[in-house]
Protein backbone atom coordinates (compact mmCIF):
# COMPACT_ATOMS: atom_id res chain seq x y z
CA UNK A 1 0.00 0.00 0.00
CA UNK A 2 2.86 2.36 0.84
CA UNK A 3 4.26 1.79 -2.76
CA UNK A 4 1.62 3.50 -4.21
CA UNK A 5 3.27 6.84 -2.83
CA UNK A 6 6.79 6.08 -4.04
CA UNK A 7 5.75 5.93 -7.88
CA UNK A 8 5.71 9.57 -10.21
CA UNK A 9 4.61 12.80 -9.18
CA UNK A 10 1.54 12.00 -11.40
CA UNK A 11 0.63 8.57 -10.30
CA UNK A 12 1.20 9.96 -6.90
CA UNK A 13 -1.65 12.70 -7.83
CA UNK A 14 -3.81 9.73 -9.52
CA UNK A 15 -3.85 7.74 -6.05
CA UNK A 16 -4.36 10.79 -4.02
CA UNK A 17 -7.16 11.56 -6.08
CA UNK A 18 -8.68 7.80 -5.86
CA UNK A 19 -8.17 8.19 -2.52
CA UNK A 20 -10.21 11.27 -2.00
CA UNK A 21 -12.75 10.09 -4.16
CA UNK A 22 -13.66 6.92 -2.16
CA UNK A 23 -13.33 9.19 1.33
CA UNK A 24 -15.94 11.68 0.06
CA UNK A 25 -18.32 9.14 -1.13
CA UNK A 26 -17.43 7.28 2.11
CA UNK A 27 -18.49 10.13 4.12
CA UNK A 28 -21.39 10.92 2.21
CA UNK A 29 -22.98 7.68 2.85
CA UNK A 30 -21.92 7.71 6.42
CA UNK A 31 -24.04 10.79 7.33
CA UNK A 32 -26.65 9.42 5.35
CA UNK A 33 -26.69 5.98 7.13
CA UNK A 34 -26.35 7.79 10.62
CA UNK A 35 -29.33 10.45 9.38
CA UNK A 36 -31.62 6.82 8.99
CA UNK A 37 -31.21 6.31 12.25
CA UNK A 38 -33.81 8.86 12.90
CA UNK A 39 -36.35 7.79 10.39
CA UNK A 40 -39.04 6.06 11.22
CA UNK A 41 -40.10 3.56 8.20
CA UNK A 42 -37.94 0.90 9.53
CA UNK A 43 -39.04 -1.85 7.53
CA UNK A 44 -38.44 0.74 3.88
CA UNK A 45 -34.94 0.77 5.44
CA UNK A 46 -34.16 -2.87 6.22
CA UNK A 47 -35.27 -3.73 2.56
CA UNK A 48 -34.07 -0.61 0.50
CA UNK A 49 -30.44 -1.43 2.35
CA UNK A 50 -30.69 -5.13 1.78
CA UNK A 51 -30.83 -4.81 -1.63
CA UNK A 52 -28.18 -2.40 -1.87
CA UNK A 53 -26.24 -4.69 0.30
CA UNK A 54 -26.90 -7.60 -2.07
CA UNK A 55 -25.83 -5.59 -4.85
CA UNK A 56 -22.12 -4.60 -3.39
CA UNK A 57 -21.48 -8.12 -2.09
CA UNK A 58 -21.96 -9.29 -5.58
CA UNK A 59 -20.14 -6.31 -7.28
CA UNK A 60 -17.52 -7.46 -4.95
CA UNK A 61 -17.25 -10.50 -6.86
CA UNK A 62 -18.36 -9.68 -10.91
CA UNK A 63 -15.97 -6.48 -10.68
CA UNK A 64 -12.82 -8.45 -10.42
CA UNK A 65 -13.60 -10.57 -13.48
CA UNK A 66 -15.14 -7.76 -15.09
CA UNK A 67 -12.09 -5.46 -15.12
CA UNK A 68 -9.43 -8.28 -15.45
CA UNK A 69 -8.10 -7.39 -12.39
CA UNK A 70 -5.15 -8.77 -11.73
CA UNK A 71 -3.79 -9.49 -7.94
CA UNK A 72 -0.44 -7.98 -6.42
CA UNK A 73 -0.85 -10.44 -3.91
CA UNK A 74 -1.45 -13.72 -5.66
CA UNK A 75 -0.69 -16.78 -3.53
CA UNK A 76 1.28 -17.86 -6.17
CA UNK A 77 3.79 -15.28 -5.49
CA UNK A 78 4.40 -16.81 -1.72
CA UNK A 79 5.16 -20.57 -3.03
CA UNK A 80 8.69 -20.32 -2.46
CA UNK A 81 8.08 -19.25 1.52
CA UNK A 82 6.86 -22.42 2.78
CA UNK A 83 4.35 -20.77 4.68
CA UNK A 84 1.23 -22.99 6.09
CA UNK A 85 -1.57 -23.17 4.14
CA UNK A 86 -3.87 -21.71 6.68
CA UNK A 87 -1.21 -18.91 7.83
CA UNK A 88 -0.87 -17.86 4.35
CA UNK A 89 -4.83 -17.47 3.33
CA UNK A 90 -5.34 -15.62 6.28
CA UNK A 91 -2.65 -13.50 6.11
CA UNK A 92 -3.84 -12.60 2.37
CA UNK A 93 -7.45 -12.34 3.38
CA UNK A 94 -6.05 -9.29 5.79
CA UNK A 95 -4.25 -7.89 3.09
CA UNK A 96 -7.40 -7.20 1.46
CA UNK A 97 -8.44 -5.82 4.22
CA UNK A 98 -6.05 -2.46 3.05
CA UNK A 99 -6.92 -1.63 -0.09
CA UNK A 100 -9.36 1.48 -0.83
CA UNK A 101 -11.97 -0.57 -1.77
CA UNK A 102 -12.59 -2.36 1.49
CA UNK A 103 -11.78 0.12 3.35
CA UNK A 104 -14.85 2.73 1.96
CA UNK A 105 -16.65 -0.54 2.84
CA UNK A 106 -15.97 -0.58 6.96
CA UNK A 107 -16.66 2.61 6.81
CA UNK A 108 -19.99 2.51 5.18
CA UNK A 109 -20.99 -0.52 7.30
CA UNK A 110 -20.07 1.01 10.52
CA UNK A 111 -22.83 3.74 9.31
CA UNK A 112 -25.28 0.78 9.03
CA UNK A 113 -24.43 0.06 12.63
CA UNK A 114 -25.43 3.49 13.92
CA UNK A 115 -28.73 3.06 11.19
CA UNK A 116 -29.71 -0.22 13.74
CA UNK A 117 -28.81 1.26 16.67
CA UNK A 118 -31.77 1.31 18.45
CA UNK A 119 -31.17 -1.12 21.50
CA UNK A 120 -28.30 -3.14 23.05
CA UNK A 121 -29.26 -6.10 21.00
CA UNK A 122 -30.10 -4.29 18.01
CA UNK A 123 -26.46 -3.12 17.69
CA UNK A 124 -24.65 -6.46 18.91
CA UNK A 125 -26.34 -7.76 15.67
CA UNK A 126 -25.49 -4.64 13.67
CA UNK A 127 -21.69 -5.09 14.57
CA UNK A 128 -21.63 -8.87 14.00
CA UNK A 129 -23.78 -8.88 10.67
CA UNK A 130 -21.37 -6.09 9.37
CA UNK A 131 -18.03 -8.61 10.27
CA UNK A 132 -19.87 -11.12 8.61
CA UNK A 133 -20.70 -8.37 4.98
CA UNK A 134 -16.91 -7.41 5.04
CA UNK A 135 -15.54 -10.88 5.37
CA UNK A 136 -17.49 -11.77 3.02
CA UNK A 137 -17.04 -9.25 0.11
CA UNK A 138 -13.04 -9.69 0.92
CA UNK A 139 -13.02 -13.42 0.39
CA UNK A 140 -15.14 -12.79 -2.61
CA UNK A 141 -12.89 -10.17 -3.96
CA UNK A 142 -9.87 -12.62 -3.22
CA UNK A 143 -11.75 -15.90 -4.61
CA UNK A 144 -13.03 -13.52 -7.91
CA UNK A 145 -9.24 -12.78 -8.59
CA UNK A 146 -7.58 -15.79 -7.52
CA UNK A 147 -9.99 -17.42 -10.11
CA UNK A 148 -9.43 -15.44 -12.96
CA UNK A 149 -5.89 -16.02 -12.39
CA UNK A 150 -6.55 -19.63 -12.66
CA UNK A 151 -9.26 -20.31 -15.47
CA UNK A 152 -8.27 -17.14 -17.28
CA UNK A 153 -4.52 -17.66 -17.20
CA UNK A 154 -4.01 -15.59 -20.76
CA UNK A 155 -4.47 -12.14 -20.66
CA UNK A 156 -6.79 -12.39 -23.94
CA UNK A 157 -8.98 -14.89 -21.83
CA UNK A 158 -9.27 -11.96 -19.50
CA UNK A 159 -9.70 -9.17 -21.72
CA UNK A 160 -12.91 -11.63 -23.26
CA UNK A 161 -14.00 -11.81 -20.12
CA UNK A 162 -14.16 -8.13 -19.56
CA UNK A 163 -15.76 -7.63 -22.86
CA UNK A 164 -18.47 -9.89 -22.00
CA UNK A 165 -18.98 -8.05 -18.59
CA UNK A 166 -19.50 -5.34 -20.31
CA UNK A 167 -22.01 -6.67 -22.90
CA UNK A 168 -23.81 -8.33 -19.89
CA UNK A 169 -23.66 -4.58 -18.40
CA UNK A 170 -25.70 -3.45 -21.77
CA UNK A 171 -27.92 -5.92 -22.07
CA UNK A 172 -28.75 -5.18 -18.42
CA UNK A 173 -29.88 -1.35 -18.70
CA UNK A 174 -33.87 -2.11 -19.77
CA UNK A 175 -33.90 -3.81 -16.30
CA UNK A 176 -32.06 -0.41 -15.39
CA UNK A 177 -34.23 2.00 -17.17
CA UNK A 178 -37.38 0.05 -16.22
CA UNK A 179 -36.30 0.73 -12.29
CA UNK A 180 -35.63 4.49 -13.06
CA UNK A 181 -39.20 4.62 -14.61
CA UNK A 182 -40.78 2.80 -12.03
CA UNK A 183 -43.25 5.04 -9.93
CA UNK A 184 -41.93 4.06 -6.44
CA UNK A 185 -45.08 6.12 -5.15
CA UNK A 186 -47.04 3.47 -6.17
CA UNK A 187 -45.85 0.10 -7.07
CA UNK A 188 -42.04 0.86 -6.06
CA UNK A 189 -42.29 0.12 -2.34
CA UNK A 190 -43.83 -3.19 -3.01
CA UNK A 191 -41.22 -4.58 -5.54
CA UNK A 192 -38.72 -3.27 -3.23
CA UNK A 193 -39.93 -5.21 -0.06
CA UNK A 194 -40.19 -8.82 -2.91
CA UNK A 195 -36.65 -8.16 -3.96
CA UNK A 196 -35.63 -7.44 -0.32
CA UNK A 197 -37.44 -10.81 1.22
CA UNK A 198 -36.04 -12.96 -1.22
CA UNK A 199 -32.61 -11.71 -1.30
CA UNK A 200 -32.82 -11.50 2.41
CA UNK A 201 -32.81 -15.21 2.34
CA UNK A 202 -29.78 -15.80 -0.11
CA UNK A 203 -26.02 -15.67 0.77
CA UNK A 204 -26.31 -12.01 -0.82
CA UNK A 205 -28.27 -10.31 1.62
CA UNK A 206 -28.71 -12.61 4.22
CA UNK A 207 -26.22 -10.56 6.54
CA UNK A 208 -27.62 -7.14 5.49
CA UNK A 209 -30.84 -8.13 6.27
CA UNK A 210 -29.96 -9.72 9.68
CA UNK A 211 -30.10 -6.11 11.84
CA UNK A 212 -33.11 -4.89 9.91
CA UNK A 213 -35.30 -7.98 11.37
CA UNK A 214 -34.44 -7.71 14.67
CA UNK A 215 -35.65 -4.03 14.86
CA UNK A 216 -38.95 -4.67 13.08
CA UNK A 217 -39.55 -7.24 15.89
CA UNK A 218 -38.55 -10.41 14.03
CA UNK A 219 -35.68 -11.90 15.99
CA UNK A 220 -36.56 -15.57 15.13
CA UNK A 221 -35.50 -14.77 10.92
CA UNK A 222 -33.04 -12.53 12.03
CA UNK A 223 -31.16 -15.14 13.61
CA UNK A 224 -31.66 -17.83 11.07
CA UNK A 225 -30.23 -14.98 8.60
CA UNK A 226 -27.40 -14.65 10.87
CA UNK A 227 -26.28 -18.34 10.53
CA UNK A 228 -26.85 -18.19 6.99
CA UNK A 229 -24.52 -15.19 7.26
CA UNK A 230 -22.15 -17.05 9.11
CA UNK A 231 -22.24 -20.64 7.55
CA UNK A 232 -21.41 -18.32 4.26
CA UNK A 233 -18.30 -17.11 5.49
CA UNK A 234 -16.71 -20.61 6.89
CA UNK A 235 -17.74 -22.35 3.45
CA UNK A 236 -16.17 -19.23 1.33
CA UNK A 237 -12.95 -19.51 4.00
CA UNK A 238 -12.75 -22.99 3.02
CA UNK A 239 -13.20 -22.20 -0.40
CA UNK A 240 -10.15 -19.69 -0.30
CA UNK A 241 -8.21 -22.25 1.88
CA UNK A 242 -8.60 -24.99 -1.11
CA UNK A 243 -8.09 -22.39 -3.50
CA UNK A 244 -4.95 -21.15 -1.79
CA UNK A 245 -3.55 -24.72 -2.18
CA UNK A 246 -4.22 -25.35 -5.44
CA UNK A 247 -2.54 -22.09 -6.37
CA UNK A 248 0.19 -22.93 -4.51
CA UNK A 249 1.33 -26.00 -6.62
CA UNK A 250 -0.37 -25.01 -10.05
CA UNK A 251 2.13 -22.80 -11.64
CA UNK A 252 1.23 -19.85 -14.04
CA UNK A 253 0.38 -20.82 -17.85
CA UNK A 254 1.60 -18.74 -20.82
CA UNK A 255 0.28 -17.67 -23.77
CA UNK A 256 0.75 -20.36 -26.64
CA UNK A 257 1.79 -18.51 -29.87
CA UNK A 258 0.70 -19.20 -32.79
CA UNK A 259 2.69 -19.83 -35.68
CA UNK A 260 0.93 -18.96 -38.89
CA UNK A 261 2.90 -18.90 -42.65
CA UNK A 262 2.92 -15.69 -44.89
CA UNK A 263 2.64 -12.07 -44.21
CA UNK A 264 -0.86 -11.55 -43.77
CA UNK A 265 -2.51 -8.20 -44.80
CA UNK A 266 1.06 -7.21 -46.43
CA UNK A 267 1.08 -10.02 -48.52
CA UNK A 268 -2.63 -9.06 -49.88
CA UNK A 269 -1.80 -4.77 -50.45
CA UNK A 270 0.51 -2.95 -52.45
CA UNK A 271 3.98 -2.37 -51.33
CA UNK A 272 4.00 0.88 -51.03
CA UNK A 273 4.21 3.26 -48.03
CA UNK A 274 0.17 3.39 -48.18
CA UNK A 275 -0.37 -0.18 -48.28
CA UNK A 276 2.36 -1.24 -45.86
CA UNK A 277 0.90 1.21 -43.40
CA UNK A 278 -2.59 -0.11 -44.12
CA UNK A 279 -1.55 -3.24 -43.85
CA UNK A 280 0.20 -2.55 -40.25
CA UNK A 281 -3.38 -1.09 -39.59
CA UNK A 282 -6.01 -3.67 -40.61
CA UNK A 283 -3.23 -5.84 -38.76
CA UNK A 284 -3.65 -4.09 -35.43
CA UNK A 285 -7.58 -3.51 -35.64
CA UNK A 286 -7.67 -7.23 -35.90
CA UNK A 287 -5.18 -8.21 -33.48
CA UNK A 288 -4.43 -5.32 -30.64
CA UNK A 289 -7.43 -5.36 -28.15
CA UNK A 290 -7.19 -2.14 -27.62
CA UNK A 291 -8.77 -1.78 -30.75
CA UNK A 292 -11.00 -4.81 -31.33
CA UNK A 293 -12.45 -3.69 -28.06
CA UNK A 294 -13.45 -0.01 -28.99
CA UNK A 295 -15.37 -2.03 -32.20
CA UNK A 296 -17.20 -4.55 -30.37
CA UNK A 297 -18.66 -1.59 -27.98
CA UNK A 298 -19.88 0.76 -30.93
CA UNK A 299 -22.90 -2.19 -31.94
CA UNK A 300 -24.06 -1.36 -28.82
CA UNK A 301 -24.37 2.38 -27.89
CA UNK A 302 -27.07 2.38 -30.57
CA UNK A 303 -28.89 0.26 -27.35
CA UNK A 304 -27.89 2.29 -24.47
CA UNK A 305 -29.47 5.61 -26.96
CA UNK A 306 -32.54 3.68 -28.35
CA UNK A 307 -34.08 1.99 -25.27
CA UNK A 308 -34.84 4.56 -23.25
CA UNK A 309 -37.25 6.45 -26.32
CA UNK A 310 -38.59 2.52 -26.81
CA UNK A 311 -39.61 2.88 -23.00
CA UNK A 312 -40.80 6.37 -23.44
CA UNK A 313 -43.21 5.36 -26.21
CA UNK A 314 -41.36 6.80 -29.69
CA UNK A 315 -42.25 4.28 -32.13
CA UNK A 316 -40.29 1.66 -33.89
CA UNK A 317 -40.24 3.02 -37.24
CA UNK A 318 -38.89 6.36 -35.93
CA UNK A 319 -36.32 4.31 -33.81
CA UNK A 320 -34.93 2.87 -36.66
CA UNK A 321 -33.34 5.79 -37.95
CA UNK A 322 -31.49 6.21 -35.12
CA UNK A 323 -28.41 3.23 -34.97
CA UNK A 324 -26.27 3.60 -38.30
CA UNK A 325 -25.76 7.50 -37.74
CA UNK A 326 -24.81 6.54 -33.98
CA UNK A 327 -22.54 3.88 -34.91
CA UNK A 328 -20.93 5.64 -38.13
CA UNK A 329 -20.35 8.56 -35.70
CA UNK A 330 -18.72 6.27 -33.06
CA UNK A 331 -16.48 4.78 -36.17
CA UNK A 332 -14.94 7.91 -36.93
CA UNK A 333 -14.20 9.36 -33.79
CA UNK A 334 -12.43 5.56 -33.03
CA UNK A 335 -9.50 6.38 -34.70
CA UNK A 336 -9.10 10.26 -32.93
CA UNK A 337 -5.58 9.02 -31.23
CA UNK A 338 -4.82 6.28 -33.77
CA UNK A 339 -0.78 7.65 -33.72
CA UNK A 340 -0.87 7.14 -29.86
CA UNK A 341 -1.48 3.36 -30.25
CA UNK A 342 1.50 3.12 -31.95
CA UNK A 343 3.34 3.84 -29.19
CA UNK A 344 7.60 4.48 -29.23
CA UNK A 345 7.20 2.29 -32.68
CA UNK A 346 6.43 6.04 -34.53
CA UNK A 347 10.09 6.24 -34.37
CA UNK A 348 9.94 4.04 -37.56
CA UNK A 349 7.93 6.91 -39.43
CA UNK A 350 9.80 9.99 -38.34
CA UNK A 351 13.51 8.12 -38.68
CA UNK A 352 12.30 7.13 -42.51
CA UNK A 353 10.47 10.39 -43.36
CA UNK A 354 7.35 8.61 -44.25
CA UNK A 355 4.86 10.98 -46.24
CA UNK A 356 2.13 12.53 -43.56
CA UNK A 357 -0.19 11.72 -46.63
CA UNK A 358 0.63 8.00 -46.36
CA UNK A 359 0.48 7.79 -42.86
CA UNK A 360 -2.87 9.26 -42.75
CA UNK A 361 -5.07 7.54 -45.76
CA UNK A 362 -3.01 4.41 -44.34
CA UNK A 363 -4.78 5.16 -41.55
CA UNK A 364 -7.93 5.28 -42.51
CA UNK A 365 -8.34 2.34 -44.76
CA UNK A 366 -9.17 -0.03 -41.94
CA UNK A 367 -12.05 2.30 -40.99
CA UNK A 368 -13.34 2.74 -44.38
CA UNK A 369 -13.57 -1.06 -45.03
CA UNK A 370 -16.07 -1.25 -42.11
CA UNK A 371 -17.91 2.15 -42.28
CA UNK A 372 -18.99 1.80 -46.38
CA UNK A 373 -20.71 -1.52 -45.62
CA UNK A 374 -22.17 0.03 -42.59
CA UNK A 375 -23.74 2.52 -43.97
CA UNK A 376 -24.85 0.85 -46.87
CA UNK A 377 -26.19 -1.91 -45.55
CA UNK A 378 -27.20 -0.56 -42.24
CA UNK A 379 -29.08 2.09 -44.24
CA UNK A 380 -31.07 -0.19 -46.40
CA UNK A 381 -32.09 -2.26 -42.81
CA UNK A 382 -33.06 1.18 -40.92
CA UNK A 383 -35.30 2.26 -43.73
CA UNK A 384 -36.70 -1.69 -44.37
CA UNK A 385 -37.91 -1.16 -40.85
CA UNK A 386 -39.18 2.52 -41.43
CA UNK A 387 -41.19 0.89 -44.54
CA UNK A 388 -40.67 4.71 -46.41
CA UNK A 389 -37.52 3.89 -49.05
CA UNK A 390 -38.46 8.11 -50.11
CA UNK A 391 -36.14 8.37 -46.29
CA UNK A 392 -33.38 6.37 -48.11
CA UNK A 393 -31.14 9.33 -49.46
CA UNK A 394 -30.90 11.37 -45.97
CA UNK A 395 -30.18 8.06 -44.17
CA UNK A 396 -27.38 7.82 -46.57
CA UNK A 397 -26.37 11.45 -46.46
CA UNK A 398 -26.19 11.90 -42.87
CA UNK A 399 -24.63 8.51 -41.89
CA UNK A 400 -22.24 9.57 -44.53
CA UNK A 401 -21.55 12.85 -43.58
CA UNK A 402 -20.97 11.85 -39.98
CA UNK A 403 -18.80 9.04 -41.01
CA UNK A 404 -16.47 11.19 -43.33
CA UNK A 405 -15.99 14.52 -41.01
CA UNK A 406 -15.45 11.80 -38.06
CA UNK A 407 -12.19 10.75 -40.12
CA UNK A 408 -11.68 13.94 -40.87
CA UNK A 409 -11.35 15.44 -37.61
CA UNK A 410 -9.45 12.36 -36.53
CA UNK A 411 -7.15 12.67 -39.18
CA UNK A 412 -5.76 16.01 -37.16
CA UNK A 413 -6.33 15.78 -34.34
CA UNK A 414 -4.54 12.13 -34.01
CA UNK A 415 -1.76 13.98 -35.47
CA UNK A 416 -1.78 17.54 -33.73
CA UNK A 417 -2.90 16.46 -30.31
CA UNK A 418 -2.14 12.66 -29.18
CA UNK A 419 -2.69 11.56 -25.85
CA UNK A 420 -1.31 8.68 -23.89
CA UNK A 421 -2.66 5.44 -24.23
CA UNK A 422 -2.21 2.31 -22.61
CA UNK A 423 0.84 0.66 -24.48
CA UNK A 424 0.74 -2.38 -26.90
CA UNK A 425 0.00 -5.40 -24.61
CA UNK A 426 -1.78 -3.88 -21.98
CA UNK A 427 -4.82 -4.59 -20.36
CA UNK A 428 -7.23 -2.31 -22.89
CA UNK A 429 -9.21 -0.91 -19.60
CA UNK A 430 -6.48 0.13 -17.88
CA UNK A 431 -5.93 4.18 -18.52
CA UNK A 432 -2.75 5.76 -17.76
CA UNK A 433 -1.36 8.23 -15.70
CA UNK A 434 -0.13 11.39 -18.08
CA UNK A 435 -0.18 15.09 -17.32
CA UNK A 436 -1.37 15.65 -21.16
CA UNK A 437 -5.31 16.75 -21.25
CA UNK A 438 -7.65 14.00 -23.54
CA UNK A 439 -10.80 15.70 -22.69
CA UNK A 440 -10.27 18.45 -26.03
CA UNK A 441 -9.08 16.04 -28.14
CA UNK A 442 -12.01 14.01 -27.46
CA UNK A 443 -14.29 16.56 -27.41
CA UNK A 444 -13.44 17.83 -30.76
CA UNK A 445 -13.67 15.13 -32.32
CA UNK A 446 -17.12 14.14 -31.69
CA UNK A 447 -18.24 17.45 -31.68
CA UNK A 448 -16.91 18.51 -34.36
CA UNK A 449 -18.36 16.02 -36.83
CA UNK A 450 -22.30 16.41 -35.60
CA UNK A 451 -21.54 20.59 -35.84
CA UNK A 452 -20.69 20.06 -39.84
CA UNK A 453 -23.22 17.47 -40.41
CA UNK A 454 -26.14 19.81 -39.24
CA UNK A 455 -27.03 20.83 -43.03
CA UNK A 456 -27.36 17.53 -44.10
CA UNK A 457 -29.37 16.95 -40.84
CA UNK A 458 -31.57 19.79 -41.94
CA UNK A 459 -32.44 19.09 -45.15
CA UNK A 460 -33.35 15.53 -44.10
CA UNK A 461 -35.60 17.52 -41.69
CA UNK A 462 -37.49 18.84 -44.05
CA UNK A 463 -37.89 16.33 -46.14
CA UNK A 464 -39.92 14.44 -43.39
CA UNK A 465 -41.89 17.78 -42.99
CA UNK A 466 -42.16 19.77 -46.26
CA UNK A 467 -41.08 18.59 -49.40
CA UNK A 468 -39.67 14.69 -49.88
CA UNK A 469 -37.14 16.39 -52.70
CA UNK A 470 -35.18 18.00 -49.87
CA UNK A 471 -34.19 14.27 -48.75
CA UNK A 472 -32.24 14.35 -52.28
CA UNK A 473 -30.19 17.24 -51.11
CA UNK A 474 -29.59 15.81 -47.95
CA UNK A 475 -27.29 13.26 -49.96
CA UNK A 476 -25.49 14.94 -51.98
CA UNK A 477 -24.81 17.89 -48.66
CA UNK A 478 -23.73 15.16 -46.79
CA UNK A 479 -21.37 13.31 -49.38
CA UNK A 480 -19.78 16.75 -50.26
CA UNK A 481 -19.25 17.86 -46.62
CA UNK A 482 -17.72 14.51 -45.68
CA UNK A 483 -15.63 14.25 -48.65
CA UNK A 484 -14.31 17.79 -48.45
CA UNK A 485 -13.60 17.32 -44.42
CA UNK A 486 -11.57 13.98 -45.44
CA UNK A 487 -9.40 15.80 -48.14
CA UNK A 488 -8.70 18.94 -45.55
CA UNK A 489 -8.37 16.79 -42.73
CA UNK A 490 -5.83 14.26 -44.44
CA UNK A 491 -4.13 17.64 -46.09
CA UNK A 492 -3.91 19.41 -42.39
CA UNK A 493 -3.41 16.08 -40.79
CA UNK A 494 -0.31 14.85 -43.44
CA UNK A 495 1.17 18.33 -42.77
CA UNK A 496 1.50 18.53 -39.37
CA UNK A 497 2.60 14.45 -39.04
CA UNK A 498 5.91 15.86 -41.13
CA UNK A 499 6.47 18.76 -39.10
CA UNK A 500 5.60 17.69 -35.37
CA UNK A 501 7.05 14.07 -35.89
CA UNK A 502 9.44 14.77 -33.12
CA UNK A 503 7.17 16.03 -30.50
CA UNK A 504 5.21 12.74 -31.09
CA UNK A 505 7.72 10.74 -30.78
CA UNK A 506 9.20 12.71 -27.57
CA UNK A 507 5.09 12.29 -26.36
CA UNK A 508 4.99 8.32 -26.90
CA UNK A 509 8.67 8.37 -25.10
CA UNK A 510 6.73 9.91 -21.91
CA UNK A 511 3.59 8.15 -21.57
Amino acid sequence: MSNHFKRSPAQVVGVLAGLAYATAMAVVLVVALVGLRLAGDVTLIRDALTVAGSIIVLGFFVLPLILGTEDSMEPRKFALLGLANRELSFGLLLAGLLGVPAVTLTLVLLGTVVTWSRGVLETMLALVAAAFTLATCVILARLSMAWGALLLATRRSREFTGVGGIVLLVVLAPIVLLVLNTNWGRSGRGLLGELGTILSWTPLGASSAVAGDAATGFWAPAVLKLLIAGATVFLLWVAWQATVARMLVTPGRAAVARHQGGLGWFDRLPHNAIGVIAARSFTYWARDSRYWVSLIMIPFVPILAVLPLAIAGVPLHWLALIPVPLMCLFLGWAVHNDVAYDSTAIWLHVASGTRGFADRIGRLLPALALGIPLIGLGSALSIYVYEDWVVLPSMLGVSTCLFLTGLGFSSFTSSRMPYPVTKPGDSPFAQPQASESSAFTQSLAFLGPIVLTVPAAACAVLGFREDPMWHMLALTTGVGVGLLAVIVGVWVGGRTFERRGPDMLASALRA
